[in-house]
């Protein structure tokens, strides 16, 4: 038995040509020359390419193991590595054993069985066979992206001397103060435990109190930077917003850094590094997926990728650009001179809409930007207060082409003005007493961010709907498989 290899070794040029190898897969495509060759494309997910299989009908079993081979179907199939006689890849495997895995019982029927690539078929209709769209070409790329991207997260973190904390899924306190939050309950739906003023008595409850699944890890793992200095959680949240549009999910994972004895200039430096050290390791692991999303765009045929968008070029800017600072105020003094008319209106006091963080981006300087201080009556209750009594110490990173695509602050370390605040939020202090005990023994100023991963992974491929930025996408109204 020869070696199992990966395509991607294969491809990658580790292994010399006249090595006797085997390689395992799926059957992309099949075609049958009139001079008694078939020539089978196999994919084995390990890159974006496939390798061609290069098989003569003399071959004992080719009957019933090589022409029963249809778009789909797994193989296996040991032969020797060749120069390749076409164009498009440099080598390929001329067959000299073929062992069929599973064939599909009726190809017609096979949702993929036109083109193995899947561009012929809508995102709607492929997020409804969710479980097989990896197989094509986008998704593909798509998961080993994300994959390479997740690695990247933990390294950067790692060597940074930060440690990651599990932050849970299920809490009793709501983050943002937003509301929008599941609920988690063992409660009997049609007829509750009730109080004696007819209330449901979540006492009787699993947890005893009302539970829900988090939007946030961040109060979570702050008390872990009051005691470990740099921490950081990277996990599953989950908003309850009834949103359809292409920018929203239900279940989405957060990246959210955390580091003690930090300002916010020291949270936007952190913010600047990690996302530049991020893509530029995908710029060096996954150049070949990039590549397909690249040209994807720039063809502008392809209905899950933006259109006319430069990924790789895009991507290479980004890393080389020093990232612009700039305060809230001045941000809107620009807006405000600007010549370009907005949808919406910019006045002090406004949260910027996507409209204007573009703007400021690539129109105004071309690099990306984070927006600092911005007024405290749209920001959450954490973050601490100016001494202008006016603003926060609040930060946004502005990306090119997209956005916003960090959110972070200083955290509010002073008990009185945190309590204040939360007074004036009406916001009960027993449900956050845990919380306001890291202000009361050993506070010290700290500073953190979020980042919501899948809105990364649409950055960097290009992508034009964050529901294709995840295996199985959550929104309302769905939650299949």
């Amino acid at each position: 038995m020869t070696d199992v290899v990966s395509i991607s070794q294969v491809l990658g040029g580790t292994i010399a040509v006249g090595t006797m190898v085997t390689v395992r897969g799926w059957v992309r495509t099949r075609r049958d020359s009139k001079a008694g060759l078939s020539f089978v494309n196999l994919n084995d997910g390990s890159c974006f390419d496939g390798l061609q299989i290069v098989v003569v009908n003399t071959l004992e079993g080719y009957e019933q193991s090589v022409l029963s081979l249809s778009a789909g179907c797994a193989f296996e199939v040991e032969g020797e590595l060749v120069t390749s006689q076409g164009k498009g890849q440099s080598v390929e495997l001329r067959a000299t054993r073929v062992v069929p895995h599973s064939t599909i019982a009726d190809p017609e029927r096979y949702p993929l069985a036109k083109r193995g690539d899947g561009k012929h078929f809508t995102p709607e209709f492929l997020r409804e066979i969710a479980h097989l769209r990896p197989r094509t070409n986008t998704f593909g790329a798509v998961t080993r992206l994300r994959h390479a991207m997740a690695m990247a997260v933990h390294r950067f973190f790692h060597e940074e001397g930060f440690y990651w904390v599990n932050t849970p899924i299920v809490t009793t306190s709501d983050a943002e103060g937003a509301g929008q939050m599941f609920r988690v309950s063992t409660l009997d739906a049609m007829n509750p435990a009730r109080s004696p003023d007819g209330s449901v008595d979540f006492s009787k409850d699993f947890f005893g109190k009302p539970a829900h699944l988090t939007v946030s890890g961040q109060l979570n793992v702050e008390p872990f930077c009051l005691a470990l200095s740099k921490v950081y959680t990277f996990g599953p949240t989950f908003r309850a917003e009834n949103s359809n549009t292409a920018r929203h999910l239900a279940e989405f994972w957060m990246i959210e850094p955390e580091v003690a004895f930090a300002d916010l200039r020291a949270n936007a430096d952190l913010a600047e590094r990690f996302l530049k050290y991020i893509f530029r390791a995908i710029l060096s692991e996954r150049m070949d997926d990039l590549r397909f999303f690249d040209q994807e765009c720039k063809k502008g045929d392809s209905p899950y990728v933006q259109k006319g968008v430069e990924i790789i070029s895009r991507l290479e800017q980004f890393v080389a650009s020093p990232f612009e600072r700039v305060d809230y105020r001045e941000a809107v003094k620009i807006l405000q001179g600007a010549k370009k008319k907005f949808e919406f209106p910019v006045s002090f006091g406004v949260d910027l809409q996507t409209e204007h963080e573009r703007y400021l981006t690539e129109q105004v300087f071309n690099r990306p930007v984070v927006v600092m201080n911005y007024p405290k009556a749209i920001k959450a209750f954490y973050m601490r207060q100016n001494d202008d009594n006016e603003t926060v110490a609040a930060m946004d990173v502005l990306a090119p082409g997209i956005g916003e695509i960090i959110g972070g602050s200083q955290r509010e370390e002073r008990l009185d003005v945190l309590t204040a605040r939360m007074d004036a939020l009406s916001l009960p202090h027993h449900e956050y007493e845990w919380y306001l005990d890291t202000r009361r023994y050993g506070s010290v100023p700290h500073a953190g961010f979020g980042l919501g991963f899948e809105r990364l992974v649409v950055y960097a491929a290009g992508l034009a709907n964050i529901r294709d930025a995840i295996p199985y996408p959550r929104v309302p109204g769905s939650a299949r498989f």
